[in-house]
């Protein structure tokens, strides 16, 4: 083991040894280099001088390294003469010593030079120019004149706002197709992926700064195609209660029944709880009347029942109903409800009437309604007695009973509780839809969501 490894590290010491001898003996000569010196110096004038940049430059060529001084017009010349001269075949180094000049006449050429060959290229191009324009605002004319086409348009879209829409797509769609193909005929299309790009940016910027405006707009999209509601239909929308005047392009219109406008955005709308109390023609109202806890409560509520079911406004189907709703120390509370038809009868009115009728009923049948009513009353003609010490005793307050108030007489006919208001309303609202028809996202031949 031993023995191989001293052979192997003599085979290493040796085989240097061996490699240096291989190489060439004697005295290492150079040739003269003065005649390739002059031919690179001679190349590299015969570029310049073809280039016309640098005449101001002297070049000296001394063992392949280029001297190069002189000025030229910018520092952009410079830096693209050096990189010439390292292309140069036998260039080992390039020592620059130009410099920029500070003639104003020479710095001014070229920028004219540039000048009057751009006003050439110009007049070369100018008739593809104006054929290129007038395709462009033949073809953007073309997408006009198909947007402007109305039974088309209102044929396929649900109403006039999403009509406008596909009118402006086409419109849009047009205006680039025609760009495209104006682009095309310049042999500038590399121009439409900047532009587009540039739109791209622009558009992204755009959004997030008018990211409500957006919000809104689109939702005004969906619920003119989604139509939750209807013109005259009373709805609650966050908490709103009123008549639908109509829905435009920003914002939800409501009548109050305080005859106020409400104004509600799009975007809320969109994102809020809607009740839609016009869609269905049946209504149920609701009240609660408190009785005596000593009452027979089941008499009491079937009492409420039929009376309100006797109503002649109230539907059969479904029947009126009345139940015990809690205990409290005024009495026992029962809440009675019944269905209308809100399109013949008021729900305020019939609510009101059924109230009253129910308290007449249980009055007449005996069923004592509690009076909550606290009285404090005074001995003395209500005058606080005087102050005495205190070995005088003080009388003691006795309450004297006041004797009730006369009941106003009460009458069993049943009062007119028809639409009349409703009505009213609906004429107000159709007056105002008449005067500005065109700002109106529903349609009452729609389909409703």
């Amino acid at each position: 083991m031993r023995f191989a490894l001293l052979c192997v590290f003599l085979l290493c010491q040796t085989l240097p040894a061996m490699a240096q001898d291989t190489g060439p003996n004697g005295p290492i000569t150079t040739e003269n280099s003065a005649g390739t010196d002059a031919a690179i110096a001679t190349r590299i004038r015969d570029i310049l001088g073809e280039l016309g940049t640098y005449d101001d430059v002297t070049v000296q060529v001394a063992d392949g390294i280029v001297t190069l001084r002189g000025t030229t017009t910018s520092m952009v010349d410079i830096a693209n003469l050096n990189a010439l001269v390292n292309r140069v075949q036998g260039v080992v180094a390039v020592k620059t010593q130009v410099t920029e000049t500070t003639d104003i006449v020479r710095r001014l050429d070229p920028a004219l030079d540039r000048f009057m060959a751009r006003v050439d290229q110009l007049v070369t191009i100018l008739p593809l120019a104006v054929i290129a324009l007038c395709v462009f605002l033949a073809v953007t004319f073309l997408g006009r004149a198909l947007a402007r086409l109305k039974r088309p348009w209102d044929r396929i879209a649900p109403n006039a706002f999403i009509a406008d829409l596909f009118r402006q797509i086409v419109q849009i769609v047009f205006g680039i197709g025609g760009l495209v193909v104006a682009l095309d005929i310049l042999n500038a299309t590399a121009l439409l992926s900047t532009i587009l790009g540039a739109a791209g940016i622009v558009g992204l910027a755009l959004g997030f700064a008018v990211r409500d405006t957006v919000e809104n707009y689109i939702a005004s999209v969906m619920l003119s195609i989604r139509q939750p509601f209807r013109p005259n239909d009373t709805v609650e929308i966050n908490g709103d209660q009123g008549k639908v005047i109509r829905l435009t392009s920003r914002a939800t219109i409501l009548l109050s029944f305080d005859g106020n406008h409400i104004r509600i955005p799009n975007a809320t709308v969109f994102k809020s709880r809607i009740v839609n109390f016009s869609q269905n023609a049946e209504r149920r109202f609701m009240f609660t009347i408190c009785v005596d806890p000593g009452t027979d409560l089941s008499i009491a509520r079937t009492l409420a029942a039929d009376t309100v079911q006797g109503l002649p406004f109230v539907l059969s189907n479904p029947p009126a109903q009345a139940w015990l709703a809690n205990l409290t120390d005024a009495g026992v509370e029962v809440t009675v409800t019944g269905w209308i038809d809100q399109n013949d009868t008021s729900i305020l009115l019939a609510r009101s009437e059924a109230l009253r009728l129910v308290k007449l009923a249980f009055e007449t049948a005996g069923i004592a309604i509690p009076d909550t009513t606290y009285r404090i009353m005074l001995d003395g003609g209500g005058h606080l007695p005087a102050m005495v010490p205190p070995t005088v005793p003080v009388p003691p307050l006795v309450p004297a009973p006041m004797p009730p108030a006369p009941a106003p007489p009460e009458t069993s006919a049943v009062a007119e509780v028809d639409a009349t208001t409703e009505t009213a309303l609906e004429k107000i609202i159709d007056a105002e839809r008449t005067a500005d028809e065109n700002e109106d996202l529903l349609r009452k031949d729609a389909l409703h969501e």
